[in-house]
């Protein structure tokens, strides 16, 4: 009841943007440190909540894809930019649209091993030939810790092993980077995270 409670509050935008706020700039860390901004033309931004990532890339061409239409809405009227409501399990971009900035931040642990790689798929066909894709995603702990324990009570049914976790990357695409990380309050992990940048094979 607890759990179904709070999935339910989450769904709410405003919810949702509260609970993410805290940590917004600390997932993207790892992607900020390597990637100059200044050098990106286009953003496809796959499983963008309420708009959560729109503005750290407030100055570059943009589209958020998420399945919850109340998020769109929210980011629609808060950013006045392209959001689009739709299952990215089957959302294809258009062949002539292209992007070189491919990010999904925290969705594929919401995605069983089949979809996962249907979406990455997906997401490599969205690649410019220069392009990047960039994944941040919550790891499951091997050993019990207070990291892992959230990450079992998270909403997302699919959290993994970090070597799971380039399993699937590694599947589709060519890596360049894959960084594990930490999301902490004071010297306290919450949560494991993984980064992965990769490109077309």
């Amino acid at each position: 009841m607890t759990n179904r409670l709070a999935e339910r509050l989450l769904e709410q935008p405003l919810v949702y943007r509260l609970w993410q706020a805290p940590f917004v700039r600390a997932k993207l860390a790892p992607v900020l440190a390597e990637v100059d901004l200044a050098s990106v033309r286009r953003v496809l931004d796959l499983g963008c909540g309420p708009g959560t990532n729109a503005p750290v890339f407030a100055e570059i061409d943009y589209l958020g894809v998420d399945i919850n239409p109340d998020y769109i809405a929210n980011a629609r009227r808060r950013f006045g930019r392209e959001f689009v409501a739709a299952d990215i399990r089957t959302f294809r971009v258009p062949e002539r649209e292209r992007f070189d900035f491919v990010l999904l931040n925290s969705f594929l642990h919401h995605i069983d091993d089949a979809n996962t790689v249907k979406i990455l798929e997906s997401a490599r066909e969205a690649l410019t030939p220069d392009g990047r894709v960039h994944i941040l995603d919550l790891v499951l702990p091997a050993r019990p810790s207070i990291a892992r324990t959230l990450a079992r009570l998270d909403r997302g049914d699919h959290p993994r092993l970090l070597e799971r976790w380039r399993e699937l990357f590694t599947q589709v695409f060519e890596p360049e980077h894959f960084e594990p990380y930490p999301l902490a309050l004071g010297p306290v992990t919450l949560w494991n995270m993984v980064y992965f940048r990769g490109r077309r094979r």
